[in-house]
């Protein structure tokens, strides 16, 4: 399906239509490109951990990439992060209803630059107004680092690099996995 045109108004309906990871922003459907192999590696890695603490704790639910979440903002309808947790209430075949208490965003090639720098700002700011308590921005091709953001900071994340542990406090009490862990497989080491 080709994504409705600019100011047509796009909705959750025309979300379930689209072809592909996209989000409903600003009225209009935002198609996402495939993810490369260690962007694909990383948020699998997340995700099978989220899915340890998700057995371990009985609490939430670990979610993949790919995965809606409809959400009621001003400019936003959805997000689909790259890995999150979530604790409402399951949807079955639908989209979540409301944001992940923890969402990661895998950075692509295209995620650089001051344009770049800024739309991630953005959407970290429609997270966290819709109720997200922590979103990691991970870089694995240049710094090789997480960065945490949380409302409370939402400009000055806590930065994890290889070597240390990185968690996501407050929204997943004693969850944490390791960096070096988490970048295994990156040819750049």
């Amino acid at each position: 399906m080709a994504p409705p045109q600019a100011g047509t108004g796009a909705t959750i309906d025309d979300l379930y239509k689209a072809e592909g990871k996209a989000e409903l922003v600003g009225g209009e459907i935002v198609l996402m490109s495939p993810a490369g192999f260690l962007h694909g590696r990383i948020a699998g890695a997340v995700f099978r951990s989220l899915s340890d603490y998700e057995e371990a704790t009985g609490r939430g639910y670990a979610i993949p990439d790919n995965v809606g979440f409809v959400v009621d903002l001003p400019s936003r309808r959805s997000f689909c992060p790259d890995a999150a947790f979530f604790v409402g209430e399951p949807s079955g075949p639908k989209f979540l209803e409301g944001a992940p208490i923890f969402a990661v965003e895998v950075r692509s090639e295209e995620d650089y630059g001051l344009a770049a720098e800024q739309r991630l700002a953005a959407k970290r700011a429609d997270y966290f107004a819709a109720g997200t308590r922590v979103v990691w921005d991970v870089d694995f091709l240049r710094d090789e680092l997480v960065r945490s953001y949380s409302p409370e900071r939402p400009e000055e994340p806590r930065v994890f690099r290889r070597g240390e542990t990185a968690d996501a406090e407050p929204a997943l009490p004693g969850w944490s996995m390791s960096v070096e862990a988490l970048f295994k497989g990156n040819p750049r080491r």
